[in-house]
């Protein structure tokens, strides 16, 4: 059997629920909401990529980034490698810890709908993941590339590219498909 390439499992930008970086947050929920419609996929989409002026992707708005918008103050929990990830319970603290951080910092401490309502306002560049730098997938590359690139760094979805330019996404529940069709 020929080992799959990345193009032949990713899917292409022009398939994918993309927004401006300029876009206001409401504007990109709607457009995952209407992605999630789409039944040309197996697996619904689970984040928008934004663009730039040049149409050029420089980010990802996720269900993750979405509800860390809601609360402004966790980005005071953020590590400085600007990963955005406060995985406080992978360092040993306890859910007792984390839940008093609640209430010292006084998290969600206004309802749902006020939060929801004031993190609508904020633009897709103001709270979207910028991809590191091993996010990143040739669409020639051997799907066992990705697979290594997944778990090594704990990635939901890689941007896939044809020389510099991201024409593509391959996600973790594509790959998984992949193992399925194989196993059958």
């Amino acid at each position: 059997m020929k080992a799959k390439k990345i193009k032949e499992l990713m899917i292409p930008l022009s398939d994918y629920a993309t927004v401006s970086q300029d876009a206001f947050l409401a504007d990109a929920i709607r457009v995952l909401k209407a992605a999630q419609t789409d039944t040309t996929y197996h697996h619904k989409h689970r984040a928008v990529l934004a663009f730039d002026k040049e149409k050029n992707i420089v980010g990802k708005l996720g269900f993750r980034e979405i509800l860390k918008a809601l609360e402004p103050k966790y980005r005071q929990f953020e590590h400085s490698d600007d990963t955005g990830s406060i995985g406080l319970s992978r360092f040993g603290f306890n859910m007792e810890f984390l839940t008093s951080l609640v209430d010292k910092m006084e998290l969600w401490d206004e309802t749902m709908e006020d939060l929801v309502r004031k993190a609508s306002r904020l633009t897709v560049k103001e709270i979207m993941y910028s991809p590191s730098k091993g996010e990143y997938v040739s669409q020639d590359a051997p799907a066992a590339e990705a697979v290594h690139q997944f778990i090594l760094g704990c990635h939901q979805s890689l941007l896939v590219l044809d020389e510099d330019v991201v024409v593509g996404i391959l996600r973790l529940a594509d790959i998984f498909d992949l193992i399925c069709d194989i196993v059958e």
